[in-house]
């Protein structure tokens, strides 16, 4: 399980903004990457998990919301423009938008959306929801990437947004 050069680029730029969570964001972002790939063996789609994974987050850090899903999805399109892959910018926009699906995506760009939607329920879920992967991968994955309190992070997050938008907590969740 070695690094990505695309994920430790992406967030080495947005270290700064970060700060104190570059590590436990950078290691959920590692989880999640490497889930896509035990679920999805197309090694054709490698990139496109990482830059997904990279970005999927980080509106919550860039804009200060917990309404992060479009400023993620922009930055994500601007990267792709940035590297010169905008023919990726529609996939990698669902990936992002869908991730917090609360039922299978299924639709255009199906296989890389659902894999990556299924890889970071997982990795939310600390493995309760498993979509068949190995409980024993899974605790690998987290040992090899510890959690470092992202999990905790969430819960107050949550409680932050459900204080300000008691109508809303949970924007990013979809049916």
């Amino acid at each position: 399980m070695d690094q990505n050069l695309i994920i430790e680029k992406v967030l080495e730029e947005k270290r700064h903004i970060l700060k104190d969570d570059h590590d436990k964001y950078k290691n959920h972002v590692y989880r999640v990457h490497h889930l896509c790939l035990k679920i999805d063996k197309q090694t054709e789609n490698t990139d496109k998990y990482a830059i997904a994974s990279a970005f999927h987050d980080v509106g919550i850090w860039t804009h200060q919301t917990f309404d992060y899903l479009e400023p993620s999805i922009n930055q994500a399109r601007e990267y792709l423009d940035k590297i010169g892959k905008p023919e990726w910018k529609d996939e990698i926009a669902s990936m992002i938008d869908m991730h917090h699906k609360r039922s299978r995506y299924s639709g255009q760009n199906e296989k890389t959306v659902e894999t990556f939607r299924q890889a970071d329920w997982i990795d939310v879920t600390s493995g309760r929801i498993n979509f068949k992967i190995d409980r024993k991968e899974i605790s690998e994955l987290q040992a090899k990437f510890p959690t470092l309190g992202f999990h905790r992070f969430l819960v107050k997050q949550s409680i932050r947004n459900f204080i300000k938008h008691p109508l809303n907590p949970l924007p990013m969740l979809k049916k």
